[in-house]
Parts: C-alpha cells; sequence; structure tokens
C-alpha cells in the first residue's frame, strides 16, 4: 500500500519569528486540525513556536470524513505485526516534520511532538528513529510499540512526557505502566502522570503540564 504524502494546517508564530516548532499528532478518525486549538491555548506560553497540525495519510477506515496513521487493528497486542503499519508511515512523517522544520527555519534540536490516541503511539514510536535528537516528546492516552527496539543502537534520544486517564475505556490506562517501563529500560528520560477520573481526552491538568514541558525542554535544547 502506497503512503500519500502528508499536509495539514498551521497557526503561525506570535512573535512573528519562528524559533520553534511543536507539532500535534492527531488520534484515529480526526484530522490535523483536530489538536491545533492545543497550539492556540499554548501560544501565549511559547510565543517564538509555531504549531503545525498534519492530517494522517490515509482515510479513516471507519469515518471517511478523517484520516488514520495505522488500521485500528494495528494496535491489537495480539497482532504479531502491529509494528509494520506504523513503521510503514515513518517515511511520509519524516518527509513531512524535515519539510516544516525548514520551512520554519528551525533545528531538530528545537522541535517537540505531542500527539493524542493513535498520534501519541506515532510520536512515541517515530521521533526516537529519526536521524537527530528532538527537543521532546509527548504522548496524551497512547502506547507504547516495540519498546524492545528502542535499544538499538542508532536509536535517539529524548525526554518523554505521557499522560493517561485512570477511566480511559478506549486505550488501556495499564499501557501508561509499558510507557514508563519501555522508555526507562532504554535509558530515556520519562514523567508518566495517571489522571483520575480521566477519561480518553485531555484535561486541563494535561495541558497545563504538556505546555510546561515543552518550555522544559526547550529551554534545556537551547543551553546545549
Amino acid at each position: 500500500m502506497s503512503i500519500k504524502p502528508i499536509s495539514g494546517s498551521f497557526i503561525a508564530p506570535r512573535s512573528g519569528q519562528a524559533k520553534q516548532l511543536v507539532v500535534l499528532l492527531h488520534g484515529y478518525g480526526a484530522n490535523g486540525d483536530d489538536l491545533l486549538s492545543i497550539g492556540e491555548d499554548w501560544g501565549d506560553a511559547l510565543p517564538d513556536a509555531a504549531f503545525v497540525g498534519p492530517n494522517a495519510p490515509s482515510v479513516c477506515d471507519e469515518f471517511v470524513a478523517g484520516f488514520q496513521w495505522f488500521p485500528i487493528r494495528a494496535i491489537n497486542r495480539e497482532l504479531i505485526e502491529r509494528e509494520q503499519p506504523m513503521r510503514a508511515v515513518l517515511p511520509a512523517l519524516n518527509t513531512y516534520l524535515d519539510a516544516q522544520l525548514a520551512h520554519w527555519g528551525v533545528d531538530d534540536s528545537q522541535l517537540i511532538v505531542a500527539g493524542f490516541s493513535q498520534g501519541a503511539m506515532m510520536a512515541m514510536y517515530a521521533m526516537p528513529r529519526r536521524r537527530k535528537p528532538c527537543a521532546g516528546v509527548i504522548g496524551y492516552s497512547g502506547m507504547l510499540v516495540d519498546a524492545a527496539g528502542l535499544k538499538a543502537p542508532d536509536i535517539q534520544k529524548m525526554p518523554i512526557l505521557a499522560i493517561h486517564g485512570d477511566s480511559d475505556a478506549v486505550v488501556p490506562p495499564e499501557c501508561l505502566q509499558g510507557v514508563a517501563e519501555g522508555f526507562d529500560a532504554a535509558g530515556f528520560d520519562v514523567e508518566t502522570v495517571l489522571r483520575p477520573h480521566l477519561g480518553h481526552g485531555i484535561d486541563q491538568f494535561g495541558l497545563i503540564r504538556g505546555v510546561d514541558f515543552c518550555r522544559e525542554c526547550f529551554e534545556k535544547s537551547a543551553e546545549k
């Protein structure tokens, strides 16, 4: 199956000059505009950041008005080949990220990729496998795929923030432990937060901790 080029929407930096880039990867059946409201929320705290919301490359199997990063059946833990559909999307996602970095004039060291649900799975899978490390990765309500692969010699390391609701009925809350254990075993700096009474979504705490995490990561990268 051929993967279509990725495109999407953006919010320009409020300062008028991009020094940072935040990429927001939507969940299954949504589109690139779905998470751009986060960019509106975070814009005051990150005035030098451009926010982009790409559409996943495939029309959703179940919701034709939306998009998917990979077929939803691919996240079934019992499927041995669940990594293959994610790996197939990597070239298109990397091409998109490279194009956005060039367009905004930003280095990988000032890039943060945040994702929700399926987008979180893509972010946590894709970013350690790029040629250069980014500033950080945020996963909301996600799951770590191929934790063993994070120990490969060419893996890039960056801080990871993962937040999950303890009442999530879509992606089981226990997946958060898998994120923590997988990244920690591979030597990553990983922070995980289990939110009480939160279902499959992002709450106000998640938004606040997310933007604070972005600022922390951008500052650390700038100091290197």
